[in-house]
């Protein structure tokens, strides 16, 4: 994948979710230096999972993906679900003027210690507009919101939730609201009875995203069930940890003191320092307990790994790559760390990791 840097500034190129080559994770300050403008860096990599990614700057990320530099990655399986449409819906926000042009305060001070750039306006951008009723289809659900997590609901479709960032469920699970935090994903597979009408619930009302038209009939309906998706190849655990960590989120506005030198920090350290905070041997293990201790929901990203959150029965723990973590709330995940290298641990709400909540891990 040749990047060529047209931007006028730095930039990079991270691909979300791929348990990827560490040299070719796209951070700078870890992995690589940003690409200059005019210079070019060629990514090479191998896809290891089938499943519903995306790929998006990693410099000034916080104003570079709210402008637009993002994108979906799509791995298929060797042999996909049988379906009539596999449909893109990537959800976005944006903060706009009166006359509709991106407003230009990305260094909003009070974005960065508040919920982050949250939009005005909001739209899921569809990659078919139009199916039959009766046609089973998979719809892949993308936030690549700067902040916001969305509360999303599909309507017009019976069918079931079958993989999460990009991870095959081991069993499907009803469709319900799906929250989704910037850069979680959602698999649907489902059966059209009307319009598909894409919202979500804002506190207030039903904000619509999209609509995708349901326009005449499939006389070849499917009647067998939604069955789960193939596994990918990941590391698998017993449940047991090698070694048990806190990372406490601190900060923010309305988060009171923190030891840390931004405004948010974990384990009261702001932003990255030339150690690890954890330098782990390769297979090691870790359960890790997210704790929330500020007044803002956080989705913590891992690069380089999917793990486990840890939730009711061991057998049906969902594979992620991003947890969200609600304000004051805690979340235990467990990882095992067995891809070598140098990785960014941060919070997805992209204006509070520039302002200290990112850390990172080695793994030897």
């Amino acid at each position: 994948m040749n990047f060529e840097n047209r931007t006028g500034e730095p930039s990079s190129v991270h691909w979300h979710g791929i348990r990827i080559d560490n040299a070719m994770d796209g951070v700078p300050e870890l992995t690589q230096d940003a690409v200059p403008d005019g210079g070019d860096f060629q990514y090479r990599f191998v896809t290891p999972d089938a499943g519903t990614f995306w790929y998006h700057s990693h410099s000034r990320s916080w104003e570079q993906v709210a402008r637009g530099l993002y994108g979906p990655l799509i791995v298929d399986e060797r042999t996909p679900p049988d379906v009539d449409a596999d449909i893109i819906v990537m959800i976005d926000d944006w903060w706009l003027e009166q006359s509709g042009e991106l407003r230009d305060d990305f260094n909003s001070i009070f974005h960065f210690s508040h919920g982050g750039r949250l939009g005005n306006y909001a739209k899921a951008i569809v990659s078919q507009s139009a199916v039959l009723e009766g046609d089973r289809v998979r719809l892949r659900l993308i936030n690549t919101a700067n902040a916001r997590v969305f509360p999303v609901d599909v309507d017009g479709v019976e069918g079931n939730l079958v993989a999460l960032d990009g991870m095959p469920l081991k069993a499907v699970r009803p469709i319900d609201t799906i929250h989704l935090a910037p850069a979680q994903r959602a698999d649907i597979i489902a059966d059209v009875t009307g319009d598909i009408e894409v919202s979500f619930w804002t506190g207030q009302e039903h904000y619509p995203l999209a609509t995708i038209n349901a326009e005449g009939s499939n006389p070849s309906t499917r009647t067998f069930p939604i069955a789960p998706l193939p596994p990918n190849n990941v590391a698998t655990t017993n449940g047991d940890a090698d070694i048990h960590v806190t990372l406490k989120m601190q900060g923010g506005a309305m988060g009171g003191r923190h030891p840390g030198d931004d405004i948010w920090s974990f384990n009261g350290t702001s932003g990255l320092q030339e150690s690890p905070w954890l330098n782990l041997q390769r297979g090691t293990v870790v359960r890790m307990t997210l704790v929330n201790d500020t007044s803002f929901p956080h989705g913590i990203h891992l690069h380089g790994h999917h793990f486990y959150e840890m939730d009711g029965e061991i057998s049906l723990w969902p594979l992620r790559d991003t947890s969200l973590v609600d304000a004051r709330g805690s979340r235990d995940i467990l990882c095992v760390f067995n891809n070598p290298g140098k990785w960014l641990l941060h919070c997805h709400t992209l204006g509070h990791s520039v302002t200290g909540l990112k850390t990172w891990v080695e793994v030897a």
